[in-house]
């Protein structure tokens, strides 16, 4: 299950800075992903690429912007439920240069 930012987001961006694949972006911001641009996901508030999340798996024991976040805003996304181990099968993706 990758994370989302909910509304209550106060766009101090303290969570982007936390994830290690980069996966959070500013309101407004196109995002990157596998060599492409893709228009902004939210033009409002910080928001997360499912599928860039992987929760942390693989880098942290516990999801890193959650525990950054002052407005606590950031909560797992219903829409995009995933297993322990497809996180970390795409974090392998993500990163293949790197060993987990």
């Amino acid at each position: 299950m990758s994370l989302m930012i909910t509304e209550e987001c106060i766009n101090c961006g303290a969570c982007q800075p936390e994830c290690p694949n980069t996966a959070i972006y500013a309101n407004g911001e196109d995002y990157e992903y596998n060599g492409q641009t893709f228009p902004a996901l939210s033009a409002d508030y910080y928001y997360i690429v499912p599928q860039k999340c992987t929760e942390c798996v693989g880098f942290h024991d516990s999801e890193q912007c959650i525990s950054v976040c002052p407005a606590d805003c950031i909560v797992k996304d219903p829409n995009n439920v995933e297993t322990k181990e497809a996180l970390l099968e795409k974090a392998k993706a993500l990163h293949p240069d790197k060993t987990f």
